[in-house]
């Protein structure tokens, strides 16, 4: 990706696209596994408050035909997604505490871009 903007409206979120709007489940994952807590933290704190106005801005347009700034922004709400059950269930752990090494389970479309 050399493009990294977003839509206008969506300017103050740039600077978690390079590490956070990744096109796969794979790619989301490994990089909460590597993030820290306060990582994490920064980002959902970053997105929880914007996130009804990005799935409104991303509705206008059928999945699939997203242009690619739209597409940035969904794949940095799909990191979300990714990193929300971290921090609302988990104190923060970048892992799934008490479970299985996730390494173990490998999703079938896991490097399907979203």
């Amino acid at each position: 990706m050399t493009d990294l903007s977003l839509p206008k409206s969506f300017e103050s979120l740039e600077p978690l696209v390079a590490n956070w709007a990744l096109p796969t489940q794979n790619g989301r994952q490994q990089r909460r596994i590597a993030s820290s807590r306060g990582e994490l933290r920064a980002f959902y704190d970053a997105m929880l408050p914007r996130l009804e106005d990005i799935l409104a801005y991303v509705d206008k347009f059928p999945l699939g035909e997203l242009p690619p700034d739209a597409d940035r922004l969904f794949c940095l709400a799909l990191s979300l997604a990714e990193v929300a059950p971290h921090i609302e269930l988990y104190r923060g752990d970048p892992k799934v505490p008490y479970s299985f090494d996730e390494a173990r389970f490998v999703a079938d479309h896991g490097a399907v871009a979203a």
